[in-house]
């Protein structure tokens, strides 16, 4: 039995997040091998985009920002530190969702 679904495994996730006061939304890009890319949301959605560079553009119009690009800075300006965060996990996405909003702890 042939599997079609094959030829569009995903081939790279990417964090992204955007942040209100010490409140942290997060928001995975998956590009999928075939070029098209989905964004999987706070909401639990999954929202389809026919290219990396148009999932990109709507999530930086939301205000979010690659994961992978903060540096130090960029998150003293958001109000945390890079260490206080990660990216969330779960075995699935049904598991992932209430984990796709953090709330941080005040700091001291």
């Amino acid at each position: 039995m042939h599997d079609d679904t094959q030829n569009d495994r995903p081939s790279q996730d990417q964090w992204w997040l955007a942040t209100l006061g010490r409140t942290v939304v997060w928001a995975r890009l998956r590009v999928r091998d075939a070029g098209t890319a989905e964004v999987f949301d706070s909401d639990g959605a999954t929202l389809p985009y026919d290219s990396e560079d148009s999932a990109r553009a709507a999530l930086m119009d939301a205000e979010f920002v690659s994961y992978e690009g903060l540096d130090p800075e960029d998150a003293a300006e958001r109000g945390f530190a890079l260490d206080e965060l990660a990216p969330p996990s779960a075995k699935d996405d049904e598991q992932l969702r209430p984990r796709m909003v953090q709330q941080l702890p005040r700091p001291r």
